[in-house]
């Protein structure tokens, strides 16, 4: 296996890729009131200038990852990332009119296919270019570094739209976008590809209604409602259609998707850790910047800066939590971020009642210290307990996992918080009820992970010299045995 000339370039890339991504699912939300004002936006309209997004990305994430295989994930993100900037350039080009609503949908439903293209190749494209003993450190910059670009979204869509336009939001994706091609290009990491890998349309149809229909359903359900009929009749048809493909996919010796990925368990471990830590997360991340200004009456630039202690702790313990997974694997680093993150969220969300800042800094500080544990031993672990060919499929299941539960947490929050709001004063707050629902699945997760994967470390050491070292990259075969 060929290295690329520089892996930290690579892997400046591939950050600068992921953080946009990121950036985008939170960034808008501030900016839209602006962007409703001068295009104009119906409410209707506005609510789909998110969810397009996320929609599409959810919807063709698992497909990227396939593309990956065929193709190559240097090909695949640079297709990925060609698609994002024109889309986001698009976006902000939107004219003013009755064409401006449409345009603008359609637009971020582009970024959203761009976004799933890049997002399971990039984390593949990291894996490979580094050694087991340094995965760890690298999947920490790569993962940590974008999960505080979703955090930080609100601050910085506050900014540009305050101090110039709305429509910078999006334009800053184009340089960053151009610039990652260019590092791509000079540190030429390995464009692996297998010709033969298959990409049936049908598949492809299934796959896309099913994951569609279901995320659609749970986006919607906040308007339409949990119990009525068009939310039930969609769900239902999402569901039913995602698992008529996974039987599918089963029985096929060449998957679109190798589902058979989650029949492993310190593959799925990993999985669902990351789909419970999204759900809370953006969760927090958006009810957060709600509270701060709808509560406390705070501007959107100040809103942003008050997820600063959110935001410094994701970015420290991220770099901490890969160093520690390099030394004693995964389930150190995420057990203790999981309690941390609990801890955290609960101690925020106790000091919520009190309607000042100040009293919540130390609940938003752990909570970000136990996230950035987590975030990148979790991603690091579960692309290398698969074999290099299968990388990319399982980055792709990974980011559907990821994406569904983050959805599916606004969701659920949301509705919470929606019906409390009509049952008057008396009811705890709507935030308030929002942190409990995190911390029930905060403690879920450790739940899953300690029947999961106590036991066993998922990440096996040979102790060479005193000092960790991890063992050889099995192959397909032997994963298949081995798990």
């Amino acid at each position: 296996m060929s290295t690329p000339r520089s892996p930290w370039l690579v892997l400046v890339a591939m950050t600068g890729s992921l953080s946009m991504i990121m950036l985008d699912q939170t960034v808008v939300t501030v900016a839209l009131p602006s962007m409703s004002r001068e295009l104009p936006l119906s409410p209707t309209g506005q609510q789909w200038v998110v969810n397009a997004y996320v929609l599409a990305m959810a919807s063709l994430v698992a497909l990227g990852g396939k593309l990956g295989d065929r193709f190559g994930g240097v090909s695949t993100f640079r297709a990925g990332v060609t698609i994002f900037f024109v889309a986001s350039a698009l976006c902000g080009l939107v004219p003013h009119g009755p064409w401006g609503e449409p345009a603008m949908i359609a637009a971020r439903a582009l970024q959203g296919a761009g976004a799933a293209l890049m997002m399971p190749v990039s984390a593949s494209i990291v894996i490979g270019a580094f050694g087991p003993a340094r995965r760890g450190r690298a999947m920490a910059v790569y993962t940590g570094i974008s999960q505080v670009f979703l955090a930080v979204g609100p601050l910085l869509g506050g900014f540009l739209t305050q101090e110039f336009s709305w429509r910078l939001v999006f334009w800053l994706n184009v340089p960053v976008g151009l610039a990652a091609l260019i590092m791509v290009r000079i540190a030429r990491p390995e464009n692996t590809r297998n010709a033969d890998a298959a990409i049936r349309l049908g598949s492809v149809a299934l796959l896309v209604i099913g994951i569609g229909a279901s995320v659609l359903a749970i986006q919607q359900a906040t308007v339409w409602g949990w119990t009525s009929p068009a939310t039930l009749i969609l769900l239902v048809a999402g569901v039913g259609v995602t698992a008529w493909f996974v039987l599918g996919q089963l029985r096929s010796s060449d998957p679109l998707v190798d589902v058979r990925l989650f029949a492993r368990r310190t593959f799925v471990g990993n999985v669902i850790v990351i789909g419970l830590v999204q759900f809370g997360l953006l969760a927090v991340v958006l009810f957060s910047s709600l509270y701060v200004q709808d509560l406390l009456g705070l501007d959107p630039m100040v809103a942003g800066l008050c997820a600063l202690p959110l935001i410094a702790g994701i970015a420290i313990a991220a770099q901490v939590g890969g160093r520690w997974y390099d030394r004693s694997g995964v389930r150190p680093p995420v057990l203790t971020g999981l309690a941390l993150a609990v801890v955290g969220v609960a101690l925020w969300a106790a000091t919520l009642p009190l309607l000042s800042y100040g009293p919540q800094v130390p609940g938003m500080a752990i909570t970000g210290l136990g996230l950035g544990l987590m975030i990148s031993p979790t991603n690091t672990d579960a692309l290398s307990r698969v074999a290099p060919v299968e990388r990319s499929q399982a980055a792709g299941l990974m980011q559907t996992v990821r994406q569904i539960g983050g959805t599916l947490g606004v969701a659920l929050i949301g509705a919470v918080v929606l019906g409390i709001e009509h049952h008057g004063t008396r009811a705890p707050s709507p935030e308030s009820a929002a942190w409990a629902i995190t911390v029930g699945f905060g403690l879920t997760a450790v739940v899953f992970t300690i029947a999961l994967l106590v036991g066993r470390q998922l990440l096996s050491r040979d102790r060479v010299s005193g000092s960790a070292a991890p063992k050889p990259e099995l192959s397909g075969s032997q994963h298949a045995v081995a798990n």
